[in-house]
């Protein structure tokens, strides 16, 4: 059986995505978004828990991120967790688990100081999509 790698989020970025363009000229964008989950403990207060998630944006979507994301604004976010290990300037291995987004939606701000509508929310296009339903396809399953 296949497995399945998926999250969706809806947060708010905790900067502005770090965009960089690669030699062949495709985009990456880089983020945080936070979550938070407000509940009762037992002593009756309100506890919000706030989780930080690092999310990866490629071509076409970095563009539109640069473009459109904020500090602070809502986004929803689709995509696969991903893990890897790099070497920092001291040589220390260290690690990172992040979020490889490929659809966003925006969602509007905290903060609605600019043109956009809290209320109102803009779908951007994912990554390509691959239509499976094709019946000759169903003929090529490898199981």
């Amino acid at each position: 059986m296949a497995g399945v790698n998926k999250v969706i989020l809806v947060g708010n970025l905790g900067k502005d995505p770090e965009v960089r363009h690669l030699d062949n000229g495709r985009a990456v964008a880089s983020f945080s978004i936070a979550t938070s989950e407000t509940y009762k403990n037992k002593s009756g207060e309100r506890v919000t828990n706030t989780e930080w998630h690092n999310v990866v944006l490629w071509s076409p979507l970095a563009e539109i991120a640069e473009k459109y994301l904020k500090k602070g604004g809502q986004v929803y976010i689709e995509g696969k967790l991903t893990s890897r290990s790099y070497d920092d300037k001291d040589g220390n291995k260290k690690y990172i688990t992040e979020v490889v987004g490929r659809e966003m939606t925006l969602l509007g701000s905290r903060d609605s100081g600019g043109s956009s509508d809290s209320d109102s929310s803009s779908s951007v296009a994912a990554a390509p999509q691959v239509d499976y339903s094709a019946e000759s396809d169903i003929d090529d399953l490898p199981f």
